[in-house]
């Protein structure tokens, strides 16, 4: 058995881990990597191995650097099965066909100022119909029931907590007389979060692929959480601007829709419009209301409460916005409100014609509530960097810049620690930490070894391990 990290090795995006097995080659995720345009391109362009090798695919959630290269994989040639869980399959019809979208439009857009600049044209790394094509291999499977994926090879998918339908995967897998165990955490969300349910803890693994993104650091605590979004609502209402949030479709937006409901209805700020600018975000809304089998008691309990009065995702003050010219309607704006629009790290969108639209105010906040990577422009604005470069044009940051880690769908350093210490550690051979930067994986590996598990490492982009 071996296994390849072909992305989110020593960073945070591009999640995909090659397992090979019996003569059998199996994906786990197959996401899209972020960073520096030219290299982003070329690197989810060229995959290090033959798609049509791969005889299939598990998904252990919908987020786009996890799942949204899946069009191309199967436009390269692929054509196994994809498995996921139900939510996650619901979410993926959205997402996939909107990443598609997205890159058609930003291709269109750059493409007219090359045309200016005498440059050729560039090709969108998949289309919308790519995405479509790619919907069809898709296969379900619900948490805790152990499906065969291939002759020798059984996977159970198990909450992870993260976002609606993110699994851990745990492979049994089977080679002569040999029975090996690997667990991959996906993204490890936290305990006690609204919407979704805790994370599940897992007894015991011979192997564990699992994540880092906060190896090194502390969340907020909820309430803590609630608390800073709060005032900061209420400092740019003083200044009569507009909070502009840069927000994941998929988790990160609802958990800030539930959050405004609750200090809307307890009073705690300004009874201000509160516009979701996504079509994805909208569509993934409607998805969530489609699977509350994910939901934890207490969110179950209030939209029980809340029927008929509209509830959490569709409170007075809320407004979905799928049009572009409702969407470009927002920029004249006169009076505060606050604009949630994707995507989270700023990278492509609808949120980069408001963040060029309001950037330059220093009314206006610039909220970021979620894990910026390296070389995008979310990283560059936390960092302090002005001006910075939007649609190939530069721009001067006078709006405030703030961050809160308290909604963070990713658990932190204790939550990790946690999850991994849970496990038999008599029976764990090695832990290979992914999707997380250098800083916070070395901090985690760290933390384990403390643990008394000993065998810790970080592996570098295509680096090869057999599990003997």
């Amino acid at each position: 058995m071996q296994v390849t990290f072909h992305g989110a090795a020593q960073t945070v995006t591009g999640s995909m881990h090659l397992v090979e097995v019996n003569g059998q080659r199996l994906l786990l995720d197959c996401g899209l990597y972020q960073g520096p345009r030219a290299e982003t391109y070329a690197r989810n362009l060229h995959f290090p191995f033959d798609p049509a090798t791969i005889d299939a695919v598990i998904l252990s959630h919908a987020h786009i650097d996890h799942a949204g290269n899946l069009p191309n994989l199967v436009k390269q040639g692929f054509h196994g099965a994809i498995w996921a869980t139900p939510a996650t399959r619901d979410l993926s019809v959205a997402m996939l066909q909107d990443s598609g979208h997205i890159q058609e439009s930003d291709v269109e857009f750059l493409n007219k100022r090359r045309a200016r600049q005498g440059e050729p044209p560039v090709e969108p790394l998949y289309t919308r119909a790519d995405a479509l094509a790619s919907l069809k291999y898709f296969m379900t499977a619900d948490y805790e029931r152990p499906t065969q994926v291939l002759p020798g090879v059984t996977f159970t998918f198990f909450d992870a907590g993260h976002i609606l339908g993110s699994a851990m995967v745990q492979l049994d897998c089977q080679e002569a007389e040999r029975s090996t165990r690997l667990v991959f955490s996906g993204d490890i969300g936290r305990k006690g979060l609204a919407i979704l349910r805790d994370p599940t803890l897992l007894p015991a693994a011979d192997y564990v692929i699992m994540e880092s993104t906060y190896g090194d650091r502390l969340h907020e605590t909820p309430v803590e959480a609630q608390d800073h979004l709060a005032s900061i609502i209420k400092q740019t209402f003083r200044r009569r601007g507009k909070v502009i949030v840069p927000a994941f479709a998929v988790g990160r937006t609802q958990e800030l829709v539930y959050a405004l409901y609750e200090l809307t209805e307890e009073a705690e700020i300004p009874n201000l419009p509160v516009y979701i600018d996504s079509p994805l975000a909208t569509n993934i809304t409607e998805v969530f209301r489609l699977h509350p089998e994910c939901y934890d008691a207490e969110t179950r309990q209030l939209l029980d409460q809340a029927e008929g009065r509209g509830g959490p995702f569709g409170f007075k003050n809320l407004r979905y916005v799928r049009d572009v010219k409702d969407s470009k309607a927002l920029n004249f704006l006169r009076e505060s409100a606050i604009i949630i629009s994707a995507s989270g790290m700023a990278e492509t969108g609808r949120i980069l014609h408001h963040l060029r639209n309001s950037i330059g105010d220093a009314s206006n906040t610039i909220l970021f509530v979620g894990f910026q990577a390296e070389n995008t422009l979310g990283r560059r604005l936390l960092d302090g960097v002005s001006p910075v470069r939007i649609f190939g044009e530069m721009h001067t940051v006078r709006a405030a810049i703030e961050r809160i880690e308290g909604y963070s769908a990713h658990g932190d350093r204790h939550d990790l620690l946690a999850w991994v210490d849970h496990m038999d550690h008599a029976r764990l051979r090695q832990v290979f930490l992914v999707h997380g930067e250098p800083e916070s994986a070395n901090a985690l590996a760290d933390g384990i070894r403390g643990l008394g598990i000993t065998n810790v490492v970080a592996p570098t982009l295509h680096e090869h391990f057999d599990l003997a």
